[in-house]
């Protein structure tokens, strides 16, 4: 079984700054794509950033230049720098990874339980 279990959020300013975790935990051979998503109250879930295993990057137009995503491999842990944070940035952030448990061709979809982020005067 694989857990994924995001930390780091919080109530913040305007214009201040997060950083989210997202650390994997259990038995599997690899980890390939990670991401972030994100839900606000009365909206849809939406992509906020993914990164490969070899780190290829894409990030939503709406958080270009402000958020930074970035992985450990060997730690087996994502992260989510968020600066110059504004108030639409408000939402539940889940953490997402492509797995490989038994074998490396097989793979599942894992999510983690979310953190909220309240950005907020």
């Amino acid at each position: 079984q694989v857990h994924l279990v995001e930390s780091g959020g919080n109530l913040v300013q305007p214009g201040g700054s997060l950083r989210l975790s997202c650390a994997a935990s259990g038995s599997f051979l690899a980890i390939n794509n990670m991401g972030w998503y994100r839900q606000a109250p009365g909206k849809q879930r939406e992509l906020v950033a993914t990164i490969t295993r070899g780190g290829d990057i894409n990030y939503a137009d709406s958080v270009k230049g402000r958020f930074t995503i970035s992985r450990d491999n060997a730690e087996s842990t994502m992260y989510l720098q968020m600066n110059s944070l504004k108030t639409e940035d408000t939402a539940v952030y889940y953490c997402t990874a492509n797995v490989a448990v038994h074998f490396i061709w097989q793979t599942n979809n894992y999510w983690g339980q979310g953190t909220q982020v309240t950005v907020s005067s």
